[in-house]
């Protein structure tokens, strides 16, 4: 790193780290260590070395809160709230950072970080060194003189601002050291500076650009006409001074300043132990780029390398011995277009005797048999990044495989992205920029190689597969997610059947609605606006119409959904409301969104089902999304309603499991009354009522049946008093009651959810019945609202993560019992907990046969499995 050796910078330590914490949300390293303050203070600290360059730095902090100012008011700062112990536990690895990087850390007893700055920064700037206070107290910018700037952060730690003598006169119209009268006059809420009661801002401004100084205003007091005004001064004179005084920053403490005691000196070795104890991958690729600009990364290739050797007749021979004799080999596939139009161009593999070079295999009909040769030998290991890929090319490996992107997942569910590049940095420490395509023709070959030049799946594979096993995942990630992956890709493949024609005469009609139903709201607001701007339909709404207010946000009222439900009984224009917006998000999102991702050959859509996107396992899909269509309501059926079979096809036929996440919860908890209400059979939702209400089971009325369904649901998912009072429209009082009832009911389910979020205190996560873990960062937040968003977590994922296991082992177990009668009928869509099947009439009952036989009979739980299956001309009518 060059440095500019007359440069000095400063940092309020205690500036920075608060703001850090709070601009980024909690963070945790695997053995629950808050890291989310450090991480911002250092990208920060990194960021302002790499742009400032300076050769001498100090970091400042205040040691405690009681400081010569404290005993001369007492109130001082006192308005503040007490600093979160999530915040406190990180102060100790502020230290040990600074002094990693070489950077003095300095605290003094009785004197704030403010002091600290004044007293180094005027020092250093008197010796003519250019001096940069980097802060996010406006209090620094009295400090500014010749030689000293202040560098002010803005939104959280991201921006920056420098102030000199012009930049700050030019925004407050006095000199900078005048800032300590101007505070004197207004005060300062964040410090409890008192000033002078009701003068504010822009009255204390024009006192000073008048008569200069705070002494100035006193000394002509008198020439104040306006009476109010001066009564307010006269009164609090003595406040003033006092308040000038503790807004003055002491530059006269006993520090010396000298360059080589400032001098930067980082210790790699240390600060690689730091950032490897603290998680701080980022932060260590940034260091080592700060200050090993010459290292090359351990391939030793250059940033944009994309070379790779392609095969001929006389190579490919002796590549396909060296790869049998190393006994695995890594590889990407290269191909261009999407399902079901996959061009598979060919495969770039890491050389089996270097991993940093490419060599890439042309889908040539020379090649095909070696090709072939490769994805059939069983002794030899396959690792690939996102097996559907080669899947989709049309190559199905055989043997031990191994996914690379399934491995991360399984290890990090709750991660952003699993793309190449973060899979580098998180686990080789390499700082991967994904490749960009347009600035070469032809790319996707060199496109492989760069990935593959850049890193090395086979070292990433040496690091995910050991884990697995010591996480005991490895099973669920073999025998479960792997063979998933050939399921989805037939469902991908096979698209399922729109009737095009029907969904754009129900997208024109749904139109025509939205038309009609804006005129009502037009007509019952006596106004028009636009329904979609919530500050608009708040005027509408609460100034207007007068309803009563329920919810305010920062930029006026909230007119969200919760909202508009408490309002529907006030006025007939809500009811208008909330169609208006279901039927819009119906036709944008679904109706209008379907018609374009059709399919022109297939006439099919062809949704991509992913395996790395929830926490809990489950499927998800997009392009369109299909797990979200809603099930129940009129808007979800039509859009049902426009699947329809193929040609050649009969019907649907959906199989969905009854009641699984229950059925999980009672094989969990072991609850007497829970099993035996599945064992005989008894509607589960019935039973509860009669348990909780206190009613015979043939007295419980629809309206009984449905408030226990919704506690039973309800506490699944970790639900509140509050929550289910406002599900219900209940008292507080009452669904605290009704929950009360059903823990004395049913014991089991309570100790076993006490226990559940127990152990997630205990180890930091959850798991599944199989194994599968969710980590839960926040599980110990002093944060209340964070620590019991996470005790849901803990208490839900177990319930509707063994759910997501069961039904994807059922997936498996189903499609391969297809394919080996060789029916004609296939596997579509999974949404949740229902599979649907494209399938001839004739084939019904065997279908119905094999999805018993694997559907309920997948695990062995104290309670029986049970599916509910129904068949249909589209997708709704199964319903």
């Amino acid at each position: 790193m060059k440095y500019k050796n007359n440069r000095f910078v400063i940092i309020d330590g205690s500036s920075l780290m608060y703001r850090a914490f709070f601009a980024l949300p909690l963070l945790t390293t695997e053995s629950g260590k808050y890291t989310n303050a450090i991480l911002g203070f250092s990208k920060m600290t990194l960021k302002l070395l790499d742009e400032l360059q300076p050769q001498y730095a100090a970091v400042a902090f205040d040691k405690s809160r009681h400081t010569f100012r404290t005993e001369i008011f007492k109130e001082y700062k006192g308005t503040r709230n007490k600093t979160p112990d999530e915040l406190i536990s990180q102060i100790p690895l502020l230290h040990d950072f600074t002094d990693a990087l070489g950077i003095n850390f300095i605290e003094v007893d009785n004197y704030e970080a403010d002091d600290i700055i004044g007293t180094l920064a005027t020092k250093a700037a008197s010796d003519g060194l250019e001096t940069l206070v980097i802060t996010g107290d406006h209090d620094a910018l009295q400090l500014i003189r010749p030689n000293l700037k202040i560098v002010m952060t803005k939104k959280g730690i991201s921006e920056t601002e420098i102030f000199d003598d012009a930049a700050f006169e030019a925004k407050y119209g006095i000199e900078p050291k005048r800032l300590i009268d101007l505070k004197a006059l207004m005060g300062d809420k964040s410090d409890n500076i008192p000033g002078v009661f009701g003068v504010g801002e822009k009255t204390a401004l024009k006192l000073l650009v008048e008569y200069k100084t705070l002494d100035g205003i006193y000394k002509n007091i008198d020439k104040i006409s306006a009476k109010k005004l001066k009564e307010k001064l006269t009164t609090d004179k003595e406040m003033a001074f006092l308040s000038y005084k503790l807004a003055t920053i002491n530059c006269d403490m006993d520090l010396s300043f000298t360059t080589e005691k400032y001098m930067i000196k980082p210790d790699m070795t240390q600060l690689k132990s730091f950032c490897d104890e603290y998680e701080l991958k980022s932060i260590w690729r940034f260091i080592n780029k700060l200050y090993n600009e010459t290292s090359t990364d351990e391939s030793g290739t250059q940033e944009n390398n994309c070379a790779y050797t392609t095969v001929d007749q006389t190579s490919i021979a002796a590549l396909i011995k060296q790869i049998k004799t190393t006994g695995s080999f890594a590889y990407l596939p290269v191909f261009s277009g999407k399902v079901p139009h996959i061009n598979c161009q060919g495969l770039m593999i890491e050389h089996p005797e270097n991993t940093s070079t490419a060599v890439y295999i042309p889908c040539l009909p020379e090649y095909s048999s070696y090709i072939k040769e490769l994805f059939n030998d069983t002794a030899i290991t396959k690792i690939t990044y996102d097996l559907k890929n080669t899947l989709h090319c049309g190559y199905s490996p055989t043997g031990k495989t191994i996914d690379i992107l399934l491995a991360a997942y399984m290890l990090d569910p709750a991660a952003n992205n699993y793309t190449l590049s973060s899979l580098s940095a998180k686990y080789l420490d390499k700082d991967l920029p994904p490749y960009d395509s347009k600035q070469e023709t032809a790319s996707l070959p060199k496109e492989a190689a760069y990935y593959l030049n850049m890193l090395s799946l086979t070292k990433i594979t040496d690091i995910l597969i050991p884990a697995l096993h010591d996480k005991e995942l490895y099973p669920l990630y073999e025998d479960t997610e792997l063979p998933l992956e050939e399921v989805l890709v037939s469902m991908e493949n096979y698209g399922v059947y729109i009737n095009s024609k029907k969904l754009k005469n129900m997208s024109a009609d749904i139109g025509n609605t939205i038309t009609d139903l804006l005129s009502d709201i037009y007509l019952l607001a006596e106004t028009e606006f636009n329904v979609n701007s919530p500050k608009q339909l708040g005027e509408v709404l609460f100034d207007h119409l007068q309803l009563p207010v329920q919810k305010k946000t920062k930029t006026g009222y909230s007119t969200n959904a919760e909202v508009l439900e408490i309002l529907r009984p006030f006025h007939p224009i809500i009811d208008k409301i909330l169609d208006y917006r279901m039927w819009s998000k119906l036709k944008s999102t679904y109706l209008d969104a379907m018609y374009e991702l059709i399919d022109k050959d297939t006439h099919r859509i062809h949704t991509t089902f992913n395996q790395t996107v929830t926490a809990t396992g489950r499927l998800s899909s997009s392009d369109p999304n299909l797990q979200n269509i809603p099930v129940r309501t009129d808007a979800g059926k039509k859009i049902r309603s426009l699947f329809e079979p193929a040609e050649d096809y009969s019907l649907f036929l959906s199989a969905d499991y009854s009641q699984i996440e229950l059925r999980i919860l009672a094989h969990m908890s072991g609850d007497k009354n829970f099993i035996e209400a599945f064992n005989l059979e008894q509607d589960i939702h019935a039973r509860t009522a009669s348990e909780v209400f206190g009613v015979p089971l043939d007295e419980v009325t629809p309206e009984l049946r449905r408030r226990a369904k919704a506690i039973n649901f309800g506490l699944v998912y970790g639900k509140s008093d509050y929550g289910l009072a406002q599900e219900l429209h209940i008292s507080r009082q009452d669904a605290a009651d009704y929950i009360s009832n059903y823990f004395t009911k049913y014991a089991g389910v309570k100790k076993c959810l006490d226990t559940i979020v127990e152990e997630a205190h205990q180890n930091g996560y959850t798991t599944t019945l199989f194994g599968r873990r969710r980590y839960l960062p926040g599980i110990k937040s002093k944060n209340h609202n964070i620590r019991m968003q996470n005790e849901r977590m803990a208490m839900n994922t177990p319930i509707q993560g063994t759910a997501a296991d069961i039904i994807k082992m059922a997936m498996i177990a189903t499609w391969r019992k297809i394919r080996e009668q060789k029916l004609k009928s296939r596997i579509l869509l999974q949404v949740h907990d229902e599979l649907v099947i494209e399938a001839t009439t004739d084939e019904i009952p065997i279908l119905k046969k094999i999805l018993f036989a694997t559907m309920q009979n997948i695990v062995s739980l104290k309670v029986p499995l049970t599916i509910d299956i129904n068949t249909g001309a589209d997708w709704a009518q199964t319903k």
